[in-house]
């Protein structure tokens, strides 16, 4: 890991390549970090789907949260559109996990289980 001066002296922009990635370095357009990103977050995945209800940090509001889904980024979108459609409610994918809003453990379970996944209801 560079020290802090190192990363603050670093390179930003080239006249001959345009705007560099701060982590690698690299052009932009050839930056393949996220790239690295996602498949370090797919390889960590146990196979596992596990459901939760959360409310910490919401203001007493509960949300079902969605984790270890083994699917790339664009899948997981598509996937959560799914699940919202499901439940008739709104939600978003943050991080890899997909909260849709309100207690809705259950349906979801039962609609993943449908589309081949392995699901854990975890939490209390």
């Amino acid at each position: 890991m560079p020290s802090l001066q190192d990363q603050l002296r670093g390179l930003v922009y080239s006249t001959e390549h345009g705007e560099l990635c701060p982590a690698c370095r690299e052009p932009v357009a050839d930056c393949r970090c996220a790239e690295e990103a996602e498949q370090s977050r797919l390889a960590e995945l146990d196979g596992i789907v596990r459901l939760r209800r959360e409310t910490s940090g919401r203001k007493g509001k509960g949300v079902t949260t969605v984790s270890g889904v083994p699917l790339p980024e664009a899948e997981l979108k598509a996937l959560a559109k799914r699940l919202k459609k499901v439940c008739g409610t709104g939600g978003a994918v943050k991080e890899g996990v997909i909260e849709i809003q309100g207690d809705h453990r259950e349906r979801l379970k039962a609609e993943l289980e449908n589309l081949g996944h392995t699901v854990k209801l975890a939490g209390g």
